[in-house]
């Protein structure tokens, strides 16, 4: 028999409904429980739309300050800096909007919702960093081969970079909270602090050019930043890739999961196990179990649920039970997905 289960409660909540009932010719049952919260952020708010407001509000405001200032000091440095974090509020807005997308009701066509998105704003905003670093490093580059003298004062530079760090580090201290528990919000996470690391670097570099007056000195500055921030983006884009593909989500053990559910009270063999990502912060399972006892009843399922959603963090738990005189039951093996 199937049971029913239904999706769109907000994130905190738990919930683990398990319905499941032998069928007379099939010996087939199946069980469905949810829950969400599962990864572990109890200390994160369940939103985070004022982050995300407050970020992209104090990112325009320096973007229009450092504009102005590089207009009236002639700096194309600072022009150009000021375009990178404009990506900045381009790559808020989309994590924000992932995050809205994601508590839309479910519908008959997308019977999930829209929880997915995250998982598509989380890679969108990889890309993006990917983006941005890519022209400060060409920026360096052309920096260093045509040998260009700054065109401003170096005080001037690090002054400017100052306001940077506060606002980059302020904008990204509002999402640590949630970094560990979603993907889209350490997505956002990372491209704040990102931008706070290259500040300080400018900072540092424009100190240095003050002193010894060497133009060289800001764009290897940058490629060394640059390099720091590419290798926290390339694990960023490899998760979200990963996910995008409905990979099994890092921090959960395939092998483990597939253990505990043999382990069972009664359960002799599990197979087509599946794990995947419903969004950045909730992972769905669907596995059969054989029980040649018959179905072992709804509180039996009840603490199966409950045991993945304690160990593993899977909220949303669809679980088949067989009899064993199948055909095939039983002798599957699962497969690593």
């Amino acid at each position: 028999m199937l049971g029913h289960s239904h999706h769109g409660h907000d994130h905190g909540h738990d919930h683990g409904h398990a319905h499941g009932h032998p069928h007379a010719e099939d010996h087939h049952g199946h069980a469905h429980g949810h829950s969400h919260g599962g990864h572990g952020h109890s200390h994160a708010p369940a939103s985070f739309d004022r982050a995300f407001a407050v970020g992209i509000a104090l990112n325009i405001a320096f973007v229009i300050g450092e504009t102005v200032v590089g207009l009236a000091v002639n700096s194309v440095a600072l022009l150009a800096d000021a375009g990178h974090n404009l990506s900045d509020v381009l790559g808020l807005a989309v994590a924000w909007g992932g995050a809205a997308l994601a508590r839309t009701a479910p519908t008959k066509r997308f019977t999930y919702g829209l929880r997915g998105s995250t998982i598509l704003a989380a890679l969108l905003n990889a890309l993006l960093l990917l983006v941005a670093l890519g022209a400060i490093v060409l920026e360096a580059i052309q920096r260093l081969r045509l040998g260009d003298a700054p065109t401003v004062a170096g005080i001037t530079i690090s002054e400017v970079a100052a306001v940077g760090i506060v606002v980059n580090g302020l904008t990204a201290w509002l999402f640590a909270s949630g970094r560990k528990g979603d993907v889209n919000v350490r997505a956002a996470f990372l491209h704040m602090a990102g931008d706070a690391i290259v500040s300080a670097g400018v900072v540092l570099a424009g100190i240095a050019i003050w002193y010894s007056h060497l133009g060289w000195i800001d764009p290897v500055v940058s490629l060394v930043i640059a390099a720091l921030i590419f290798w926290q983006t390339w694990g960023l884009l490899r998760e979200t890739g990963e996910m995008a593909l409905a990979g099994v989500p890092r921090g959960i053990d395939y092998d483990a999961v597939a253990t505990a559910l043999s382990g069972l009270p009664g359960v002799t063999a599990a197979h087509d196990l599946h794990i995947w990502p419903m969004s950045t912060t909730e992972t769905v399972l669907t596995a059969h179990l054989v029980i040649p006892a018959g179905h072992p009843g709804d509180t039996w399922l009840d603490d199966a649920q409950e045991l993945l959603r304690r160990r593993f963090g899977i909220g949303h738990a669809t679980l088949q039970v067989e009899t064993g005189e199948g055909p095939d039951c039983g002798l599957r093996s699962a497969a690593v997905v």
